[in-house]
C-alpha cells in the first residue's frame, strides 16, 4: 500500500479530529441545527479515516492458507464500509435534525461563533483536501479526474478526496444557512441547510460506493496493462495464439493474471516450460504489481479476449 495513501488519511485524520470538537463546542454554545450537522459530518469522516487505516493495515497482512492471494481487498472492504457509514450516520443524522428543527426552529444566539468556527474549518479542510488533491493529481498522470477516479485501483486517496470535497461544500452550505438565518430573521434557512448538508452527505456515499463496489467484487486491471500483456505474449514465437488474458485485483499492488495460450504444435515440453518461465519474468518486470501468473495451453478459442 503507499505510503502516500497513509499521509493522505492521517492529515485528514487529525483536521476532522479537531475540526468536530470545535463544531461540536460551537453548536452547543449558538444552537445551530447546521453547525451541528457539520460536527456530525466531520465526526463521521473522523471515524471513517480510522476504518480505512485499519483497512490498510489489514490489507497488509501476508498470504496464509486461508487466503492464499493475501488480504488485499481488505482495503476494498472497508472503503465500501466508509462509503455506508457516510450515507447511514452523516447524511441520515443531518437530515433528521434538520427536518427536527424545521418543526421547531430555535434562534441562533452569537452566530459570530459560527462564522469564526466555520471559517477556521475551511481553512483546516482546505489545507487537507489540497493534500489529497495532490496525491490524486500525482495518481491520474494523464487520466481526466473522472477517468481518474473510474480506473482508481487504491480508492483510499479518492475517498479522503471526496470526503473533502463534501466537508468543503458542506461548510459552504452551513454558512449560508446561519447568514441566511441572522439577516433574514427566517429560522427555517438554518434547518434547510442541515437537510442539504445531508443530501450532500448521501449523494457522496452513492458515488463512492458504486466506485468501489467493482473493486470489491473483482475488478480487472486497466486496459493498458492488459494490452501490455497481450503484446509481450505477441512476441513469443512459440505461441500460436492468444486466448484469452484474465486480470483481477486482489489489492491495489496485487494483480492476478490467468492467460490462455495455443502453443505451436511443434514446441516439447521442455520448450513450453521455458516460455512460460520467460513470459513470467517478462510480465512481471514491465508491471511489478502482477505478483501471480497462471498460463494455460489450450486450443485456439473462439472467445473474445479481455
Amino acid at each position: 500500500m503507499s505510503s502516500a495513501s497513509k499521509k493522505v488519511i492521517l492529515a485528514a485524520l487529525a483536521g476532522n479530529t479537531l475540526i468536530s470538537i470545535t463544531k461540536f463546542g460551537a453548536a452547543a454554545y449558538t444552537g445551530s441545527s447546521a453547525m451541528l450537522s457539520e460536527g456530525i459530518h466531520s465526526l463521521v469522516d473522523t471515524g471513517n479515516q480510522i476504518l480505512l487505516l485499519y483497512g490498510i493495515k489489514r490489507a497488509a497482512k501476508p498470504a496464509d492458507a486461508d487466503f492464499p492471494f493475501g488480504y488485499g481487498k481488505e482495503i476494498y472492504f472497508w472503503s465500501f464500509i466508509v462509503a455506508i457509514l457516510i450515507f447511514a450516520l452523516g447524511g441520515g443524522i443531518s437530515i433528521y435534525e434538520g427536518i427536527s428543527s424545521l418543526k421547531d426552529p430555535g434562534p441562533i444566539s452569537s452566530p459570530i461563533v459560527n462564522y469564526v468556527v466555520l471559517g477556521l474549518a475551511m481553512v483546516f479542510e482546505g489545507f487537507a483536501w489540497l493534500f489529497a488533491f495532490k496525491e490524486f493529481n500525482k495518481q491520474r498522470g494523464k487520466w481526466s479526474y473522472i477517468e481518474a477516479v473510474q480506473r482508481a485501483k487504491d480508492p483510499t486517496i479518492f475517498v479522503v478526496l471526496f470526503e473533502d470535497s463534501a466537508a468543503m461544500l458542506g461548510l459552504l452550505v452551513a454558512f449560508a444557512g446561519v447568514a441566511l438565518s441572522q439577516y433574514t430573521g427566517i429560522l427555517e434557512f438554518d434547518s434547510i441547510a442541515s437537510i442539504i448538508i445531508g443530501l450532500i452527505l448521501i449523494g457522496t456515499s452513492i458515488w463512492l460506493a458504486y466506485e468501489t463496489k467493482g473493486l470489491l467484487i473483482g475488478e480487472s486491471a486497466n486496459r493498458s496493462t492488459i494490452n501490455e500483456i497481450r503484446e509481450i505474449l505477441q512476441t513469443k514465437n512459440s505461441i500460436e495464439h492468444v486466448n484469452e488474458v484474465l486480470t483481477m485485483h486482489m489489492g491495489p499492488d496485487f494483480i492476478l493474471a490467468n492467460i490462455s495460450v495455443d502453443f505451436n504444435d511443434a514446441q516439447t515440453a521442455d520448450e513450453i516450460e521455458s516460455t512460460v518461465a520467460e513470459i513470467d519474468a517478462a510480465i512481471k518486470a514491465k508491471h511489478p504489481q502482477i505478483k501471480r501468473i497462471f498460463v494455460e495451453a489450450e486450443k485456439r478459442s473462439r472467445k473474445t479476449s479481455t
